[in-house]
């Protein structure tokens, strides 16, 4: 009897497809609540190479839901650990941590030779900047997302359309875990589809997950969903760049007014609001660089921006500024 016998009976997996998922290499992107349980499934069926990025450290308020991790792990590497405890349980498994965000100037060194990504950040901007690369790699990307009682998944990229095609804009507000709260099994239960999925993808199975969207609703315990399969990409996108990139003659924004020091010494201070009353304007020829934290306020004004300037934008998601570049409150 081996490992895996009961998946192996399956008319769906026999021995060729236990060989297809042993050759994989599965990126994934978060080893938080969605990543804590599609890692465990992954691993579990066998997936050969599995690369975890996380560049945060575990928090006691994570342990509800992220259950990768125990007391002991506080203020540890959430790849490093998940790692160690992954590979007692698979140590036929070739693990990575990445102890790093992920961000433009990393996506494409991370998604170079995986076989599917999988999207578990608790972050929109990071969401579009993986798409976007996969997108452009034609790497299959399963894409989720939690909060409160209810939550996504679906499969992006590959031969499916992008995650913008299904989610061309943003809220207007942009809750998190942290902001909004989250029940441990709702992530894990949309954290396993998504290994589903994955799963699904690597197997060949049809349907393919590539293009269906599954919705849930765990107070009601309705689930409900689309395919979107020939859903248009947006003409005009609005992409991350990272702050390296910035160039001497952009016309830089700097939303964050809780960050003393601005992305660059040249920047402009501005609020979202100014973009629909003072409608600061670049020059000719100009690219707009829009920062702020997370990247919803550059979403923001840059919609603004848009309704009145047809030139080039770009957005900066900084994250949390240092405590010593806070202001003093």
């Amino acid at each position: 009897m081996t490992r895996y016998a009961r998946q192996q009976i399956l008319p769906e997996i026999g021995e060729s497809g236990q060989a297809a998922l042993a050759k994989a290499s599965v990126l994934v992107v978060g080893a938080g609540g969605l990543g804590c349980p599609a890692l465990q499934y992954l691993t579990g069926a066998g997936v050969g190479a599995i690369t975890i990025v996380d560049g945060d450290v575990v928090s006691l308020s994570n342990l509800h839901r992220q259950v990768l991790f125990r007391e002991s792990d506080v203020g540890e590497s959430k790849a490093r650990i998940a790692v160690q405890t992954l590979n007692a349980l698979n140590s036929g498994v070739a693990f990575a941590a990445i102890d790093q965000t992920l961000t433009p100037a990393n996506v494409d060194a991370l998604i170079d030779g995986q076989t599917v990504v999988l999207d578990c950040a608790d972050s929109f901007a990071a969401s579009y900047i993986l798409s976007d690369a996969c997108l452009e790699a034609g790497i299959p990307m399963i894409s989720a997302s939690a909060l409160g009682l209810t939550g996504y998944v679906g499969g992006f990229c590959g031969t499916a359309p992008s995650l913008r095609a299904v989610f061309p804009d943003l809220p207007m507000q942009a809750a998190t875990c942290a902001t909004a709260g989250v029940m441990g099994p709702v992530v894990g239960t949309i954290g396993a589809m998504q290994a589903q999925m994955a799963l699904a993808v690597l197997l060949g199975l049809a349907p393919s997950p590539l293009g269906q969207l599954v919705t849930m609703d765990l107070t009601t315990y309705r689930t409900g969903g689309f395919r979107f399969d020939v859903a248009p990409e947006p003409d005009k996108t609005l992409g991350f760049i990272a702050a390296q990139d910035i160039n001497a003659h952009d016309f830089v924004v700097e939303l964050r007014s809780e960050a003393r020091t601005p992305v660059t010494p040249t920047a402009h201070r501005h609020e979202v609001q100014d973009f629909s009353t003072l409608r600061p304007t670049p020059a000719t020829g100009q690219r707009a660089v829009l920062t702020c934290r997370s990247g919803l306020r550059a979403w923001q004004a840059a919609r603004h921006l848009q309704g009145y300037w047809d030139g080039d934008i770009s957005l900066i998601a900084m994250g949390d500024a240092p405590d010593e570049e806070r202001p003093n409150t």
